[in-house]
């Protein structure tokens, strides 16, 4: 199935958005609204096109968000992460190729792997188990993601496992997929010098026109680099940054995922807050109250000459 052109996409979203403000009621103000999506960034537009992104059969993002597949715990994580604001806000239609860069234990694979199954592809590119000295946590990691997709043949089970080198970064054939997606690792790429890489492997493995949608936690405008690299937190302005040197126009931002009463000046960094809650137990309502971080959610595009 052909993929609708960036521009289409973007303008039937648009065109949905003033539908619904035009039916709206005068007195539909709603705080949770406003805090969730900025009008002129388009992250209205994520939460009104999640309707139409479905596929031949009728499986909408709705029916993979509320799967019975999705454990418990990540989904009370979804008043943070926003996943169906964030997928829409994307533009991940059912029928795309989409590689997710390194999915942990599979929080998004619950929602993408479903959701892709039957008329696109789910890619979960994850570190290669076969190269030693890396943390520790990785391997953990893939363990558990492996096992999460063999647990479950039907949800999971066309999903593609790709390997990849960190330290010299591969995500599969040149101009191969339509969206690429990351979320909350491009500090850590950072932090290990090798941000570079991996932007010019995103940009590589897309086709012309193609998506980088990025979800990442959020510093203060003119924090210097190695606070980033400490705290975890990472300007816009740095990420934009490393996209646009690799080839990449910024399309647009939402603040779908922000958090206004994240200060971003944690004792321990972005894992002080949840969910690694790296603070002392005295502190738990403190930091339990702020929630999880402020994100920043930006999306990219390969451009199509």
């Amino acid at each position: 199935m052909a993929r609708t052109s960036h521009v289409a996409r973007t303008l039937i979203s648009c065109f949905v958005v003033s539908l619904l403000a035009a039916c709206a009621s005068p007195g539909d103000t709603g705080a949770s609204a406003s805090a969730s999506a900025s009008a002129d960034d388009g992250a209205a537009a994520a939460s009104a096109s999640s309707s139409m992104v479905t596929n031949a059969t009728g499986a909408s993002l709705d029916a993979a968000l509320s799967g019975a597949w999705r454990t418990p715990q990540n989904v009370a994580r979804d008043k943070y992460r926003h996943p169906k604001e964030t997928l829409s806000f994307f533009m991940v239609n059912a029928d795309d190729t989409v590689i997710e860069i390194t999915p942990g234990g599979g929080w998004y694979t619950e929602v993408l792997a479903p959701y892709l199954r039957d008329n696109g592809d789910y890619v979960a590119a994850i570190w290669d188990d076969a190269i030693t000295g890396q943390p520790k946590y990785r391997y953990g990691l893939n363990k558990d993601l492996r096992a999460k997709i063999a647990g479950n043949a039907d949800v999971y089970g066309k999903s593609d496992v790709r390997l990849f080198d960190p330290m010299r970064p591969n995500f599969g054939p040149a101009n191969s997929a339509d969206i690429v997606l990351t979320f909350r690792n491009a500090h850590n790429w950072v932090e290990e010098g090798t941000a570079e890489a991996y932007f010019k492997a995103f940009f590589d493995v897309l086709k012309p026109g193609g998506t980088l949608g990025l979800v990442d936690h959020r510093a203060k405008p003119g924090t210097d680099l190695e606070t980033q690299k400490k705290s975890g937190y990472l300007t816009e302005a740095l990420v934009i940054d490393l996209a646009q040197s690799a080839g990449f126009k910024l399309d647009a931002k939402s603040e779908v995922n922000a958090n206004p009463a994240d200060t971003a000046d944690h004792p321990n960094g972005v894992w002080t807050l949840p969910p690694s809650n790296q603070h002392d137990a005295k502190d738990d309502a403190r930091y339990k109250a702020i929630g999880e971080s402020d994100r920043m959610t930006l999306r990219f595009v390969k451009p199509a000459g």
